[in-house]
């Protein structure tokens, strides 16, 4: 069988990395394709006390287990089965339980800082920053959070300004030099999707 054909999709908190990566996963859906989200490996704090693990920093590059990350991509491009972590984040820690992933011809890698870590571009065949204004990356956040996680809009500003946005320009901004595609707007360019998706097609052979 050929390589499994690997496609980062990167961005900060709130760009639409996960919109583009479900809207390549969707033209695939006929395909055998799977999605790896980088937010299931962070790492496990089960040795911390839970006053100590709620003071992680989840955008910074040492909250996440890229080396299980490469591990689990080395063994599905090898078409192995891997059991993908799950991250409790009520816990602050990984769970007990896993998800058996079968190997797919496309493996879609998503998450805020995998661009940052060397030995996974390498991985990469093709490389995707979605690129959008921090003005709507915040109010995107800030809605997520308020209606999906219950969050005031004071701890969710206090958050962005304190951690999201100085970790973003430190960490995730630089690594945009590193994609092969930049993606204006998230989702809603549906001119660049088609573009990648079409790229897809003619790597895996049409």
């Amino acid at each position: 069988m050929s390589r499994p054909v690997v496609i980062g999709v990167a961005g900060g908190t709130g760009s639409g990395k996960t919109t583009v990566a479900r809207e390549i996963f969707g033209q695939f859906a006929d395909r055998s394709v799977v999605m790896i989200e980088q937010d299931a490996y962070y790492k496990d704090q089960s040795h911390l006390s839970y006053e100590e693990r709620i003071k992680t920093n989840y955008d910074h590059p040492l909250a996440f287990d890229n080396d299980l990350l490469i591990q689990h991509l080395g063994t599905l491009l090898d078409r192995e089965p891997i059991e993908k972590p799950i991250y409790d984040y009520r816990l602050h820690t990984r769970s007990t339980d896993r998800v058996i992933v079968e190997p797919r011809d496309v493996i879609i890698l998503e998450g805020i800082l995998i661009l940052e870590d060397e030995r996974l571009r390498s991985l990469m065949d093709i490389k995707v920053f979605v690129d959008t204004d921090a003005d709507v990356r915040i109010i995107r956040r800030l809605i997520r959070d308020i209606e999906e996680r219950g969050r005031t809009i004071e701890s969710v500003v206090s958050q962005y300004m304190d951690v999201v946005r100085p970790m973003h320009m430190q960490f995730i901004e630089p690594t945009k030099r590193y994609a092969d595609i930049i993606v204006p707007e998230g989702g809603h360019n549906r001119v660049a999707i088609d573009l990648l998706t079409t790229k897809i097609h003619t790597i895996l052979g049409g």
